[in-house]
């Protein structure tokens, strides 16, 4: 069987560096943090006060008021990200077969803004018979926006859910690859979305000793392969990718960013939350991932690294980089885009997939902000090209884009030009 081709012909993005794919992308390539004191919840008695947030978010602009209310706001962004990738598609959803479009999302924690207020609800009112809202386990599960985005769009193709962590939208964009080269739809949504600043998401994090608690410097406090760095910097927000069969996108005329040519999926198998120390499943992640590909490290140019900045796991992937590319290591481009937008969780995925395409498509590397003269980890090959501070400009044929989440997930895909 002949597997088909599979391009990325549509894009939407709802982050904290950009409400929009565009907006986020010159921010990023202009180096600008996300990261400001938390105005979500009190935070001020919390070991980490501030966040990546969303701002000036209004979901009524985007969805319908009543309708909004019965959805966790993970959903509503997954819901906006979807409007605005398929109005940048140019798809028309009139004459397309609906029946051959579906909905993949990757979502890590799902609605725990719902969850904590049901909860905290029934703590304060413990007497009587449970009162719970209606839509509580709606709102809340993790599948629930693949769900909702069928259902505004009459899309009647695959649709699931993937969770894997901090993996979790890369699987999704890898499994929309998968199905679309086996010809089981014409198009899918790849789409990440998460929404976990509250106190149960910031105070989790917190007892895990996993978050910066630079209170006093947020904006330099992601600072993937410093010496520094003391923890990621947590993030909110949804990104969406509209795969699509490549015939398929050239005969309605459509613009493709670039092509999806590979995936790669391994585990660690070592520990609940830290990664390998030697970088063994990242290494074979990447592998897989060239292996499917058919590519070989020297047709890579560009990393866009997991690097998190937390103090083992930007070590084990500097590692596993070595280990794999050998010389080719050293003329990559590599950088971190948490760096910039936090970390995003179950939706860091489809929003670095986003900026690895658009690298791929403009030729340029966005940097990993925040590093200092001085600020070296013994531990860290510094002969590497971090793309430190300032976005670089070069031609970029084929990317990766790295992932790794609690329980040892890992997954890595590959785009490149696309090629007549």
């Amino acid at each position: 069987m002949e597997l088909k081709r599979v391009v990325v012909t549509g894009i939407g993005a709802l982050t904290p560096v950009g409400n929009t794919a565009p907006e986020m992308w010159e921010n990023i390539k202009a180096g600008k943090s996300g990261a400001a004191p938390i105005t979500k919840f009190d935070a001020s008695e919390f070991k980490t006060t501030f966040a990546c947030e969303v701002k000036g978010y209004d979901p009524t602009q985007f969805i319908d008021r009543k309708e909004a209310r019965k959805m966790d706001p993970y959903v509503q962004y997954a819901l906006t990200v979807v409007k605005e990738a398929l109005e940048d598609s140019g798809m028309d959803l009139e004459t397309e077969n609906k029946n051959r479009i579906g909905v993949i999302t990757g979502v890590g924690i799902g609605g725990i803004q719902t969850f904590q207020t049901e909860i905290g609800y029934r703590a304060c009112h413990p007497e009587g018979a449970p009162r719970y809202n209606p839509y509580f386990i709606p709102k809340m599960i993790s599948d629930i926006a693949a769900g909702q985005i069928s259902i505004a769009y009459g899309f009647h193709g695959p649709n699931y859910n993937t969770t894997s962590a901090c993996a979790s939208s890369t699987n999704a964009v890898i499994d929309a690859f998968n199905l679309l080269r086996l010809g089981k739809a014409n198009a899918i949504l790849a789409v990440g979305a998460e929404a976990a600043i509250c106190d149960a998401g910031v105070g989790g994090f917190n007892s895990m000793h996993a978050l910066s608690t630079r209170n006093d410097d947020p904006e330099h406090a992601s600072r993937p392969f410093s010496a520094s760095r003391d923890g990621f910097v947590m993030a909110e927000g949804a990104g969406c990718l509209i795969l699509e069969e490549l015939e398929h996108a050239k005969a309605r005329g459509a613009k493709i960013y670039c092509e999806v040519v590979g995936g790669g999926l391994s585990a660690d198998a070592h520990h609940l939350t830290a990664s390998h120390p030697e970088g063994l499943g990242a290494r074979l992640v990447m592998e897989t991932a060239l292996e499917d590909a058919e590519l070989t490290t020297a047709d890579i140019d560009y990393i866009n690294v997991h690097g998190t900045s937390t103090p083992v796991g930007d070590i084990s992937e500097v590692k596993a980089i070595q280990q794999l590319f050998g010389e080719d290591a050293y003329r990559l481009n590599i950088s971190s885009t948490k760096s910039m937008t936090g970390h995003l969780l179950g939706a860091a995925g489809a929003v670095e997939a986003i900026i690895t395409a658009l690298a791929v498509h403009d030729d340029i590397v966005p940097p990993t902000i925040n590093h200092e003269e001085g600020d070296e980890d013994e531990n860290i090959d510094y002969r590497l090209n971090f793309t430190f501070n300032k976005a670089q400009k070069r031609t970029v044929r084929a990317a990766l884009s790295n992932t790794f989440g609690f329980g040892g997930h890992n997954a890595c895909v590959i785009v490149k030009k696309y090629q007549p």
